[in-house]
């Protein structure tokens, strides 16, 4: 009972002691962004909730669009309005050009040698350079225009064979994503294993997870209790086996006509044709990176257009009216028709700003001392911009700004490539995702395929129209719960 007593009294001291020192240092140096009040060791942890974009959201209409935030030790930035994430990815894009080191990710992404999570400097640079120059350029994206016609005609027929009945778009739409980036980026589809999709479920999963030993680090036992650490080691070594299989398996093989996205790495490393070494490693790195970003956002994306479009019949009739007249009765979209659809970029655009792929944009960090509207930032912060609560700002979009209605962007000149801050899905600035051009195509490829071949409704006793629809938890948002969806063939 003593010894009791006498820990509780250490912890009092030490918590009064704490407190006493935060406020003595508040009132040092108040030239910092407003902030909400914070705990003890974990600072604003406790104000995280299960979405942490909307929670942010919701702490920025108090405190502001520029708010300073601590999780455990870290001092981190939010960053809530175009014109904030304007200062910081184009005025100061350099100073906000790097990213906060991650358990997580040093742990699933090779160290950060992968483009994503790379710290800003040489190789960063490098590593991009190669990637806009080798894979994601316009000529690539051009050269697996008949893998994507393939692919569609595979979901297409598939859909057909369940045509009156429910189907689970959520499922087709990832599945058709996964095979279409495997067959880019590997050369062959894995989707149909099972240990390649639980691989790839554990992935997502583990990326969207918080590492409580990261911003707190005398709380990291807590990461290894509940079984994190344990699970980032065998995801690791397992993704790490994957790709070397298939590395080693391009190696090996007769390599045919085949140009995927390893043969390519494996050219430039034999040939080193851009200036600089890229070793093994880097290629695995990359390579995981195409699966990181091309995935989740790709099927989250196309599943919440449907989700709209399903629960806004005059949207959906609309669009298809415009995909019917311009392919003439054509059973197949091709890329060409889809540079006249108007309605169908808007619809697009529409979802992107209230749905955006990644709510929160992987965080930046701040690699020296800056004023930023007026206030001083600390080299070290790590910044996170909230593409959620800029795509819902009504200040940008009106009073109507959390409702979908595509018809705002006909007469706008608001573009999402990163030149336009109140929309910014793919991110701006040094940082911007290298693989706009090859995500857009294939979005619009597939949605104006199926509402050009099939007429779409709920089922009846759905609710989600009166009761919303819940996001999953993670780095991309999808739905919580699949996309069910009756089509019916138009002919």
């Amino acid at each position: 009972m003593q010894m009791m007593s006498m820990m509780f009294l250490l912890c009092s001291i030490i918590f009064i002691t704490i407190i006493f020192f935060k406020i003595h240092k508040r009132g040092k140096n108040s030239n910092t962004p407003p902030s909400p009040p914070g705990l003890p060791m974990i600072g604003n942890l406790h104000q995280l909730g299960r979405h942490t974009h909307r929670s942010l959201c919701s702490l920025s209409h108090r405190y502001g669009p520029l708010m300073l935030l601590h999780f455990g030790r870290v001092p981190v930035l939010i960053v809530s309005s175009a014109e904030v994430a304007k200062d910081v990815l184009k005025t100061h894009d350099r100073v906000f050009a790097s990213r906060p080191r991650s358990k997580i990710f040093e742990k699933l992404l090779y160290d950060r040698h992968d483009v994503a999570s790379a710290p800003y400097g040489e190789y960063w640079r490098q590593m991009k350079s190669g990637c806009v120059l080798h894979l994601f350029s316009n000529k690539m994206v051009r050269s697996f225009r008949e893998v994507r016609e393939e692919e569609i005609s595979l979901m297409m027929e598939k859909i057909r064979r369940s045509s009156s009945l429910p189907v689970n778009l959520s499922k087709i739409l990832m599945s058709l994503t996964n095979d279409v980036i495997c067959r880019v980026a590997l050369g062959r589809k894995y989707g149909d294993e099972t240990d390649f999709q639980e691989l790839m479920e554990r992935l997502s999963k583990l990326l969207g997870t918080f590492s409580v030993g990261s911003y707190v680090p005398w709380l990291a036992w807590v990461d290894r209790i509940r079984g994190l650490d344990g699970q980032l080691e065998k995801t690791a070594n397992d993704l790490d086996e994957f790709f070397e299989r298939v590395v080693k398996d391009h190696e090996d093989g007769d390599h045919r006509d085949r140009n995927d996205f390893v043969d390519v790495l494996l050219a430039i490393q034999r040939e080193k044709s851009v200036g600089f070494e890229i070793d093994r490693l880097s290629i695995k790195a990359i390579v995981l990176d195409i699966f990181v970003g091309g995935t989740d956002t790709s099927y989250a994306l196309m599943e919440w257009v449907m989700t709209e479009l399903l629960h806004h019949p005059e949207c959906l009739n609309r669009l298809q009216e415009e995909v019917r007249t311009i392919c003439k009765g054509k059973p197949r979209v091709s890329e060409e028709d889809i540079q006249e659809m108007k309605y169908l970029k808007v619809v697009i655009k529409e979802t992107m700003r209230l749905h955006p792929p990644l709510p929160l944009m992987v965080p930046h960090e701040s690699t020296q001392d800056v004023k930023l509207r007026g206030y001083h930032i600390p080299a070290g912060t790590e910044v996170m911009i909230n593409t959620w609560a800029i795509g819902r700002e009504a200040v940008t979009w009106g009073p109507d700004a959390e409702e979908f209605r595509p018809e705002r962007h006909l007469d706008s000149s608001v573009d999402f490539r990163g030149k336009d801050f109140e929309l910014i899905p793919f991110g701006a600035g040094r940082r911007i995702c290298p693989a706009i051009s090859f995500a857009v195509v294939l979005n619009e490829e597939v949605l104006a395929n199926l509402v050009n071949q099939f007429d779409w409704r709920l089922l009846v006793e759905s609710t989600e129209v009166r009761t919303g629809v819940a996001e999953s938890t993670g780095i991309a948002a999808p739905r919580m719960f699949p996309l069910y969806a009756i089509a019916s063939t138009t002919n």
